[in-house]
């Protein structure tokens, strides 16, 4: 009997430690959208913690009263206050009121009781937080590593995970890109020739649209289509035989401006954002599909079909403008004077869009993972035609595009801070981040059989969403906020993960640095690869020695042993090749020291990320040691001094064994993968493993045993 009661006494204590007993009434608008949403995940959350939801107002412990308060709050601003048995969380709009909801949420998750629930209050730093996704039908590309992410993208749960993803991270903004979107979204009524697609079929492509779109309104999040530009079905383009090879899979094609094809995608435009109400607006390319076009062949095209089929449509609707892309008759990137003018004048005529043109330009082109000083957007340098005067009806959205890390986790928070901090000008809205070459879907990386918290490819890398969401609302949230979160993922004293991954994954960051690099495929960071006569290779110590930097305030091999420190004269931060690689050693090490004692515990999710840090951290290891073989190398050349041919062969032995440890490290829990910058490789799969004779060869390069391999 004794042992009863005290087993009873222990089950009630614990109980209401835990929120058993306890009931929870939660107040909310049914006819808010966020505000349901809100209380779903609440309720989720709450009930995963032992509390009990009660149906009865005039019943309860704790009252949660979600509500709307816009005259104290500005948008998607939010406060918590807590008074007694009542937790007030006000937003100033419904988005501020689902933040407040999230930020609550995630104090129940890491443990906190509704008792000891304190103020809070928040409010957004960026007005547009978006995420580029494309989409893997009529994809911008076409090789295995899109199109295996087909199955997967048609099923709307996956939708459903990657919104509330963006919710929890406080991304407002989901725009999807792919050459033609048309044909999947409507019948059009003038063109019904253009459908490839039977009524069943259609159906199916009508309903995901509309389910991403009514998904993302409940969690506070615009939509916006994007696609490139003189594209047409394949089925328009042969029963009008015009725009002979603007369809997928041709991207690199001449601009197509015969009347019809006008008609039809101005037409196009109207119904699809008559047909989809919960759609929020468009985006344009003046690129791809407009060869031989001049940049005010371009504009006017624009102007003729995208955008009067936006004025046309019933309704208001919202507007991304990409600037710059081609200052000529290609497609390629290019910039000039006249044609930011042009451009600029072209979007100060238009004043028929709701809010502000969010003016897209991708930030250091393809790989705005390097340094976070503006060097470059997509054609070379910017001027200041866009800025200056103050625009008053557009607002510059970064494009902070990732074409370097697909399969390492990845997170930096100082870096993100440091780039708001730097770029976060008065005429700028806020950020994009995404990839090209890469799409988040289906998980193609995962090699070991054993259970693992995540389903589909973007959840592997939740860290960098996190990261880059939280910190594009506010700059200043703290560290703690992260390390909460690895230690609610995977148990108490994993919070060393985060300083962790800020020490390894900056390897990144320095390498796009120091190794100049444009489009897509000029650099490929996590697997140490560029573009080199028309396929993609290892970085040689040769390019190593002979590429410009990305950053001015870095000194290449090439100019520091010509020229020493004074290289970078001029610059704020003279960074040498061998400081750098100083700091990649110091970085890597302490890392790898970090997770030397975190106990696995058969968990193998926490062995992907442990993983990855020490993957990383070799990775930097091997750079560190590479440059400072490349140091000596092209000292030898020119001195022709044999002891630093010696410690050139040295290290780059060196270098070899720690891409030998990067070997062992992936080898293991990673499949050979599909790679878009394999494009040109005739889709050879990836992994460190295939680039290791490569690697090798760098030693032969130094003992002159092989050709220089820029010869």
């Amino acid at each position: 009997m004794k042992k009863t009661m005290l087993g009873l006494v222990t089950y009630l204590i614990l109980g209401l430690a835990s929120g058993y007993s306890q009931s929870v009434y939660i107040l909310f608008d049914p006819n808010v959208d966020q505000a349901r949403y809100a209380n779903k995940i609440l309720t989720e959350a709450l009930k995963g913690k032992g509390y009990h939801i009660s149906p009865d107002r005039g019943a309860y412990d704790f009252l949660l009263n979600l509500d709307i308060n816009s005259v104290k709050l500005e948008k998607e601003a939010y406060m918590i206050i807590p008074d007694r048995k009542v937790i007030t969380v006000n937003g100033g709009d419904a988005n501020g009121l689902l933040y407040g909801s999230l930020s609550l949420k995630e104090k129940v998750l890491n443990g906190i009781p509704i008792s000891e629930i304190g103020f809070e209050q928040e409010k957004p730093e960026l007005e547009f937080r978006g995420i580029k996704h494309n989409l893997p039908w009529d994809a911008y590309r076409a090789n295995p590593a899109l199109d295996q992410h087909y199955l997967t993208a048609r099923d709307i749960n996956y939708w459903e995970a990657f919104l509330d993803m963006m919710a929890e991270n406080r991304f407002n903004v989901l725009s999807l890109w792919n050459l033609h979107p048309f044909t999947y979204m409507i019948r059009p009524k003038n063109f019904p020739e253009a459908s490839p697609f039977t009524d069943a079929e259609f159906m199916q492509w009508q309903e995901l649209y509309r389910g991403i779109f009514r998904m993302a309104r409940e969690r506070g999040i615009e939509t916006y289509i994007v696609n490139w530009s003189i594209f047409v079905s394949e089925e328009f383009s042969k029963a009008h035989k015009v725009a002979k090879d603007n369809f997928y899979p041709h991207f690199y094609v001449d601009g197509d401006t015969s009347e019809i094809v006008k008609r039809y995608t101005r037409e196009s435009v109207t119904q699809v954002l008559e047909e989809y109400p919960d759609l929020t607006g468009f985006g344009i390319s003046h690129g791809e599909g407009m060869g031989g076009m001049t940049p005010q062949q371009r504009q006017d095209w624009m102007n003729e079909t995208m955008i009067e089929g936006m004025r046309l449509a019933n309704r208001k609707t919202k507007f991304i403008h990409r600037v710059p892309f081609s200052a000529n008759l290609g497609s390629g990137g290019s910039t000039s004077r006249d044609t930011e003018r042009l451009t600029r004048e072209a979007m100060e005529k238009i004043d028929y869009f709701d809010g502000p043109i969010w003016v897209e330009m991708k930030f250091n082109w393809s790989h705005a993972h390097s340094t976070p000083d503006l060097v470059k957007v997509h054609g070379g340098e910017l001027g200041d035609t866009y800025f200056v005067p103050e625009p008053k009806n557009y607002k510059i959205t970064w494009m902070a595009r990732n074409e370097d890390f697909f399969t390492l986790r990845w997170g930096v928070p100082d870096f993100i801070r440091l780039h708001i901090a730097k770029n976060n000008h008065s005429y700028v809205g806020g950020y994009f981040i995404g990839s090209e070459g890469y799409i988040p879907v289906k998980d193609y990386f995962t090699a070991i059989n054993k259970p693992v918290d995540w389903k589909y490819a973007f959840q592997r890398q939740w860290l960098f969403y996190k990261l880059w969401g939280r910190l594009l609302y506010n700059p200043q949230t703290p560290d703690e906020v992260f390390k909460a979160e690895f230690n609610r993922r995977y148990g108490k004293n994993t919070e060393d993960l985060l300083e962790a991954f800020s020490l390894s994954s900056s390897t990144q960051l320095r390498l796009a640095s120091v190794f100049d690099s444009t489009w897509d495929l000029t650099l490929y960071g996590e697997g140490f690869m560029s573009l080199d006569k028309g396929t993609m290779k290892y970085i040689s110590v040769d390019k190593l020695i002979n590429q410009k930097t990305m950053d001015p305030n870095y000194i290449s091999v090439k100019d520091f042993v010509g020229q020493g420190t004074s290289a970078g004269t001029g610059y704020e931060i003279k960074i040498t090749p061998l400081e750098l690689a100083n700091r990649l050693e110091r970085d890597c090490k302490r890392a790898l020291e970090l997770v030397e004692n975190i106990e696995l515990k058969d968990n193998a999710s926490l062995l992907y990320e442990v993983s990855d840090v020490q993957a990383w951290s070799n990775l930097g290891l091997h750079l560190a040691e590479k440059l400072r073989g490349a140091v000596h190398l092209q000292t030898f050349r020119v001195s022709a001094s044999e002891i630093h041919r010696e410690l050139a062969i040295a290290h780059l032995e060196n270098a070899l064994s720690y891409w030998d440890k990067v070997i062992a490290v992936t080898r293991p829990i990673y499949k050979d993968m599909p790679l878009t910058p394999y494009l040109h490789n005739n889709n050879a799969l990836f992994h460190w493993e295939h680039l290791r004779p490569e690697v090798e060869d760098d030693i032969s390069i130094a003992k002159g045993q092989k050709i220089n391999s820029l010869d």
